[in-house]
């Protein structure tokens, strides 16, 4: 508790996201304006397809560091940090029960193609979204920075009751 008697939650660890030669600027922008809803705290753009976009009203690349024109994103992973590849690939774990990594790096593949074998090879964790369709790039990263958000808060809720 804080000097004020309120519960005082220090963030732990991050949430950075790569994505892999993105193809729809809109896409891209809607997927650096989710980071910025949820907190994340480094965009990696790999691949020369990405020019800034007017999805991302937030202008998330002036508040999170943003690396763009990265030709190989495992390069970008930061250290100690948990490469996490997004994509529909056997033995990626569902995201309803997935445990997110304390420090995570996801990485999302084009709307046209996936990671590619050389950077699944490289991720420590494979994830997915169970749906009935192809989600897009966008909507993805909405539905997995939002995830990680919301079990985080359960389980600083959790702790709150415990200490009480």
């Amino acid at each position: 508790m804080g000097p004020t008697g309120i519960a005082l939650h220090i963030k732990r660890g991050f949430a950075a996201i790569g994505l892999v030669a993105p193809k729809c600027n809109a896409n891209v922008g809607g997927a650096m304006r989710a980071a910025a809803c949820y907190d994340a705290d480094l965009i990696v753009l790999g691949g020369s397809r990405y020019h800034r976009q007017s999805a991302d009203t937030m202008k998330s690349w002036r508040h999170i560091p943003t690396l763009h024109n990265v030709q190989n994103l495992m390069d970008c992973c930061p250290f100690d940090c948990v490469p996490v590849g997004v994509d529909l690939v056997d033995g990626a774990e569902a995201l309803p029960e997935f445990q997110h990594p304390e420090r995570a790096f996801y990485i999302f593949g084009p709307e046209d193609g996936t990671l590619g074998k050389a950077t699944l090879d490289r991720c420590a964790r494979r994830l997915m979204v169970p749906t009935k369709h192809c989600m897009n790039l966008a909507a993805t990263v909405n539905v997995i920075l939002y995830d990680r958000m919301a079990k985080a808060s359960i389980a600083m809720r959790a702790a709150d009751r415990r200490a009480a």
